[in-house]
């Protein structure tokens, strides 16, 4: 049993942090940024060769970097980001001690060695089998041992994370249900367990066939295993980054949801439904019945899509309903130009909302039509719709909430406090641009995986039109940019970390916050959400018409 002297009160947001907690919090955290950090260096160095007038690498640098790109920032850096938000959502938000401390930083060592050992496979020139490793590439032992001792980490800590849940009902520290946040993250904990069991049983095997214990791994079965690992990784960051959404809301506004039940049931739609989008990667793969491509990609005739509609209503919902209780009533959106736009928090969190559902939520549904797809698989159109979804959704979801994290679990004063507020802007410019110019090169045909737009050393070269440099071009553009913003967070945060001013306990006021709250807004009003909703599906079905009508033109019937 923990002692009131292991707790502390936050003087942000009144919440009970347990020190074992924030040591495990901010360790986690501070890993995160780290490979964050490298993993963009090595995808700006990807999109500056794949701009054709500066094609700055060779071919095997940039598989490897590729390769490095892909798995630092798609898993390394959102994993351990993910664990310290489990933790955090979990203890913290709950005012509970955090289960089992020692298995926690067993994960921690697991997980930090593991990205080491795939790290140091990829860089020795021998494992460029870039983010997806399809066999029959073969990588180093050492590259899919080092994944496998990743994945074990990230399953204890989520294992540490139900632990702490049980933690809290027996000790009482809550009644009644679990805040709406702790809730969104037993769900990205749950989907978690789905995505983390794929790997290894896909992993494990093809570890054994890399040291020939094993004769042979078939594509098929690897391919539609893998995805159960691959995409639904990226489904951990969905639910993720909208709890997210909730928890800075809750803080920063004092917002409550439109409807707790609402809420909870558009999360549930995610465990049932939201893994089933792997099958994303497989819709042109022979030996799956398009029956089951359909229903798959569909996310079982979209109830998962329902889900993320129903949160694209109620997060800006719920802030428009506190800004109006606060007297911003005047017209349709006085509201949302009184919002906190100085705050970094806020902007990242509200910026990552519009672009992961304008950019990434609308080209993932139709990109996941089974007729469409064949126009654009493995173009470069699916990097761009994933930097939409997890870069421009869940990265900056997880930057913004980082400035609310430093002053919480750091407590540590933000530095460069105008370059934090410019950081979300710069950053959501340049990882807008990226998708957006991936996605219409990947329309006119650029492939995903070359390494040379101008495929100079193919047997049979293809000219792309002028129209597809073009976009590469502003894609490297928007790279720098996108670059820019990354290394603004990093100057903030590692600063603010190491060398900000020390917050000492005042035993001041708690100013007001809603995060461990039960509840829901009374008597909301939100005409403005409303016509953003519809201005969404104007452009959703705006969208859907333009991609039919340009696959009519490509494949005509005769």
């Amino acid at each position: 049993m923990a002692t009131s002297e292991q707790f502390r009160i936050c003087q942000t947001t009144g919440l009970r942090v347990y020190q074992k907690t924030e040591n495990l919090i901010k360790a986690n955290a501070v890993v995160a940024v780290v490979f964050l950090a490298i993993g963009g260096l090595f995808g700006l160095t990807v999109a500056l060769t794949r701009w054709k007038a500066v094609h700055l690498l060779p071919a095997d640098w940039f598989y490897l970097a590729l390769t490095a790109h892909g798995l630092d920032v798609l898993v390394v850096w959102i994993v351990f980001f993910e664990v310290a938000v489990l933790y955090f959502a979990s203890s913290v938000i709950l005012g509970c001690r955090i289960a089992t401390p020692r298995w926690a930083w067993a994960g921690f060592v697991l997980m930090l060695v593991g990205a080491l050992i795939t790290n140091v496979a990829v860089l020795m020139g021998k494992s460029s089998v870039m983010f997806t490793s399809y066999v029959p590439l073969k990588a180093e032992p050492s590259f899919y041992l080092g994944i496998i001792l990743f994945a074990v980490g990230a399953l204890i800590a989520v294992f540490v994370f139900f632990g702490t849940l049980v933690v809290a009902k027996q000790e009482k520290t809550y009644e009644g249900s679990v805040p709406l946040v702790t809730y969104g993250a037993t769900v990205a904990a749950v989907i978690a367990v789905f995505t983390l069991a794929s790997g290894a049983i896909i992993l494990v095997p093809t570890f054994l066939w890399s040291i020939g214990y094993v004769s042979h791994i078939d594509t098929l079965m690897y391919r539609t295993i893998w995805w159960g690992f691959g995409h639904s990784s990226q489904q951990i960051n969905v639910a993720a980054h909208i709890t997210i959404w909730y928890m800075i809301a809750a803080v920063v506004l004092g917002a409550k949801p439109l409807s707790e039940k609402v809420s909870r049931g558009a999360f549930l739609l995610y465990i049932l439904f939201l893994q089933l989008a792997s099958a994303h990667h497989l819709l042109v793969d022979p030996g799956i019945s398009s029956e089951w491509k359909v229903f798959n990609t569909s996310y079982a005739i979209y109830l998962a899509v329902l889900g993320s509609m129903i949160h694209g209503l109620t997060v800006p919902g719920q802030i428009e309903a506190v800004q109006r209780e606060k007297g911003y009533n005047n017209g349709l959106f006085e509201w949302l130009r009184k919002c906190p736009w100085g705050n970094p928090a806020f902007s990242g969190m509200f910026i990552s909302l519009v672009l992961f559902g304008f950019v990434g939520g609308i080209s993932g549904v139709v990109m996941g039509v089974e007729q469409i797809n064949i126009i654009i698989h493995n173009t470069i159109y699916v990097p761009g719709h994933f930097h939409a979804t997890v870069v421009a959704g869940t990265t900056l979801a997880f930057m913004a909430v980082t400035y609310l994290l430093i002053p919480l679990i750091f407590r540590r004063e933000i530095m460069f406090p105008r370059m934090a507020k410019l950081q979300p802007y710069v950053f959501g410019l340049g990882v807008s641009g990226i998708s957006m110019f991936m996605m219409g090169a990947g329309t006119l045909g650029v492939p995903r995986r070359h390494w040379d737009i101008s495929q100079a050393d193919a047997v049979l070269p293809y000219d792309f039109p002028g129209v597809a440099n073009l976009l590469m071009g502003l894609n490297g553009m928007s790279a720098l940019i996108a670059g820019l913003g990354g290394a603004m967070f990093v100057i903030v945060t590692v600063g603010s970390v190491f060398f900000g001013k020390k917050i000492e306990d005042t035993g001041a006021a708690v100013a007001p916050s809603t995060v461990d709250e039960y509840g829901s807004a009374e008597h909301a009003k939100v005409p403005g959400t409303l016509v953003l909703v519809g201005i969404f599906f104007v452009s959703f079905i705006l969208y859907f018409f333009v991609n039919w009508k340009y696959l009519a033109e490509v494949w005509p019937l005769r």
